[in-house]
């Protein structure tokens, strides 16, 4: 029922003996050892391979909040500090997806806000009193740490939110957590920023429909072979790089491992003897190992010297991946001491003895000799009373309350002879008998036994404790098995896809030719996927307004482009022809319907908090996705909304911008803006067909076909009848190109489409036009329509044989 509990934000009290029950007087007593809460689960049953269990701790001063996050069962230890107002602290925290949440409450009472918002995300939180540590950060936090890598200078917010999470782990636990012993100090400037409406609208970690990891962008990422290098590969898509020499050191490695896939295979292999040894680690640490987890221990080490091999022998090797292998300690003192002392196939309990090897304890081997040599004695017994007493039935037997004990049964009872046995027991159809021998040997095996089994837990404690010691080494080993577990999990995905090495420089350009989103790509079936260019220059080309209808495939491009950017930070190759990319420090997103039931906003409220935070936030280094913007209200206030947030994005802020929209009156946008360029997805209209390209175009689009969509959906004849003649009414009366009536009843049809599922684009199906309009009326108004300066030779005859097909 623990994990039951646990699941439900319940703290469980483990109560157990603390003393010998021989050497009590009176009641055993008993004490509460452990307090088990979600954030502070050791056991493997109870947590997820590839997921980290973080316990988070957090503090706020003046404006300042500081957090301490640390995952007990694997070591890591994180601390940072930043701006305690807007949405930046509830961003950093909700990264780390933490099962518990620690409150450090100080003097003031501004953080009681944060606490009822982490409750709507199902965060279990608790409250603490501040305790003001004594003495400079920096030394003490030498005197807590063996280990600190140090991005970011200490502060005394800092400081109070780890001593915050050391104390409650030391109240909870009921032990000095020494495999805790490395902290990680970061400076969230040096990552890309990533919000919670990002990671929601990109599907980095979760689908949006299923909150499943298949369908994600991790899901497509990850073919790491340890459980640690799973971690750590999450790590990794939360917090992307921003700086250009430390992608291209992930590049250089990955690049290796794609050019050598035959090493490659044969680091998966030796990658595969590894189990989990940041879970091993702090289990044995803890003192909760047994002797399966050293035997893991051992097979974990014995496999490190091939991978060490197999690294050291790829020619041509990346500097990353050989500075990898030279640091990675093969701890082969660590596995002799385990090799030397545990049996290779221990049982899962460590009281009831058979773990301990022969020969690594004298006195332990005297004692397994006496009580195999008294077990040999008892069964030779059987057989010289069988050959005594001339009773073919007759038995030794043993059990837990009587001991070991001769049976005859009662027929053969009057063939004894008399005084030769003791009468111990009497059964329905036997009489169990005793001999002082048979007490005498029985008191020997006994003991034996006894004292066998304490023997062997006492020394496999003794060989966990000095395991125990060198935990520091194991886990700096589990780091660097972990980061090439990572690299070669990119290695195999860009081999497999075809994806390339794109060329980050600092510059400002976003340049990527033949872009391909990497997740539909990965689940489409029997359809090659229509791969498209981007180009985003600060100078030229800095915001690109995509028109079109839906299902043309507008938002599945915009995310493409923030998969791959975002996909070129973390140091993976991504699915292009070939691509230049400047890093960004934030990805905006504001992409999809959907509403906060629990939050009381409605989906256009929702729509302008994604717009507050993005104008808020965004720097000209950032990369902003908008699509369908304002379309949750009416038309005029919509598209109102729509262009001044074109134009602060444009004249205020100046990062690179992706929006959509289906006001096709934005487009005389280009006129005044010069960096903005307009863009459209190709449609091609053959007879009474309609099929959507995928394809970026060069200038806007002519029209929306919502209302074929609407037909695609399934709605009544009579409906998109007279939709058609609404619309064509409509237009004739106030004409085309304004922010109209009619284009309010046009638009409505297309916008209104839910924008939540990525795959929903990806049906191409005929439209048969409906028989509201004559044919030529229908060519007048293409012809109208048509935009023949920034028409293409191909599209031009193109759209001269459709119009002849009409005729």
């Amino acid at each position: 029922y623990i994990s039951r509990l646990i699941e439900k934000g319940y703290r469980v009290a483990i109560c157990e003996q603390v003393e010998d029950p021989k050497q009590a007087k009176g009641v055993v007593r008993r004490e509460v050892t452990r307090v088990m809460t979600p954030g502070t689960i050791l056991d493997g049953s109870l947590l997820t391979d590839k997921e980290n269990n973080y316990l988070l701790a957090f503090y706020e001063r003046h404006n300042r909040a500081a957090l301490a996050a640390c995952d007990i069962s694997t070591g890591e230890f994180y601390a940072t500090e930043m701006p305690g107002e807007g949405s930046r602290l509830l961003d950093e925290i909700l990264q780390y997806n933490p099962s518990e949440l620690i409150w450090i409450r100080g003097d003031e009472t501004e953080t009681t806000h944060w606490v009822e918002k982490f409750a709507l995300y199902g965060i279990f939180v608790s409250e603490r009193p501040v305790s003001e540590p004594l003495g400079e950060p920096e030394q003490l936090l030498q005197s807590w740490f063996a280990s600190i890598t140090n991005d970011k200078q200490c502060t005394p917010e800092m400081v109070c939110a780890i001593k915050g999470l050391l104390n409650y782990l030391e109240e909870t636990q009921k032990r000095s957590m020494v495999h805790l012993n490395r902290i990680h100090l970061y400076e969230g400037q040096k990552y890309m920023m990533l919000d919670q409406f990002t990671r929601r609208n990109l599907e980095l970690t979760e689908t949006i429909r299923d909150k499943g990891k298949k369908g994600s962008l991790l899901w497509l990422l990850d073919r790491t072979v340890t459980a640690m290098g799973g971690r750590l590969l999450r790590r990794w898509v939360d917090k992307p790089l921003l700086s250009r020499q430390e992608i291209e050191k992930r590049q250089e490695a990955v690049q290796t491992l794609v050019d050598h896939w035959l090493g490659r295979d044969d680091l998966c292999r030796w990658l595969d003897e590894v189990y989990d040894l940041e879970r091993l680690g702090s289990r044995i640490s803890f003192g909760t190992a047994n002797a399966r987890d050293l035997v893991q221990l051992k097979l974990s080490l014995q496999a490190i010297p091939h991978l060490k091999e197999s690294l050291l022998a790829l020619e041509g090797r990346s500097k990353s991946l050989h500075q990898l292998a030279l640091e990675m300690d093969e701890c082969r003192d660590v596995a002799e001491i385990i090799d030397k002392g545990i049996v290779d196939d221990p049982p899962l309990a460590i009281k009831e003895g058979g773990l301990i090897k022969e020969g690594y304890n004298g006195y332990l081997d005297q004692l397994k000799k006496a009580g195999t040599e008294g077990k040999q004695w008892i069964a030779n017994l059987e057989k010289r009373e069988r050959e005594a007493t001339g009773i073919r039935s007759l038995k030794v037997g043993y059990n837990k309350i009587f001991g070991y004990y001769i049976e005859v049964t009662k027929a053969n009872l009057s063939t004894l002879p008399e005084g030769r046995y003791e009468r111990k027991q009497t059964l329905s159809n036997a009489e169990r008998f005793v001999t002082p021998e048979l007490k005498e040997k029985e008191s020997l095996i006994l003991e034996a036994k006894e004292k066998r089994t304490e023997l062997e837990y006492e020394l496999f404690v003794e060989i966990r404790d000095q395991v125990a010691r060198e935990v520091q080494r194991i886990q700096k080993l589990a780091e660097r098995v972990a980061a090439v577990d990572v690299l070669q999990s990119f290695a195999d995905l860009a081999q497999e896809k075809q994806y390339v090495c794109p060329v980050i420089v600092d510059d400002g350009p976003i340049a990527i030719v033949e872009g391909r989103h990497p997740v539909v790509e990965a689940v489409l079936v029997g359809e090659p996927f229509v791969p498209n260019n981007t180009g985003l220059e600060p100078e030229k080309q800095q915001i690109i307004l995509i028109t079109g209808p839906n299902m043309a495939g507008k938002s599945t491009y915009m995310r493409q482009v923030a998969l791959m950017v975002l996909m070129a930070q973390i140091g993976s190759f991504i699915p292009a022809q070939e691509a230049k990319i400047t890093p960004v420090d934030r990805i905006f997103t504001r992409i999809g319907a959907a509403d906060d039931l629990t939050g009381g906003q409605s989906t256009f409220m929702v729509e302008m908090k994604e717009i507050e935070v993005t104008l808020k936030n965004a720097t000209p280094g950032s990369l902003v996705i908008i699509d369908e913007l304002g379309r949750g209200t009416s038309t005029a206030e919509g598209m109102s909304i729509a262009q001044a947030v074109i134009e602060y994005l444009h004249d205020e802020i100046g990062c690179k911008t992706l929006v959509s929209t289906h006001y096709h009156e934005l487009s005389h946008l280009e006129e005044n803006l010069t960096r903005l360029k307009n863009y459209h997805m190709a449609v091609n209209e053959v007879k009474d067909t309609v099929i959507f390209l995928r394809k970026l175009i060069e200038g806007p689009a002519d029209k929306s076909y919502g209302i074929y969509c609407a037909e695609i959906a399934g709605l009544p004849n009579k409906i998109i009848v007279r939709a058609h003649q609404l619309l064509s009414e409509l237009t004739q009366n106030q004409g085309v190109g304004q922010a109209s009536l009619p284009l309010v009843v046009q638009e409505t049809a297309s916008t209104q489409a839910d924008q939540l599922d990525l795959f929903g684009e990806l049906e191409e199906k005929p439209l048969k036009a409906s028989k509201g309009h004559g044919k030529e009326d229908k060519i007048l108004k293409k012809l109208k329509e048509a935009d023949l300066i920034n028409m293409t030779p191909l599209e031009a005859m193109n759209f001269l044989f459709a119009l002849k097909k009409q005729i």
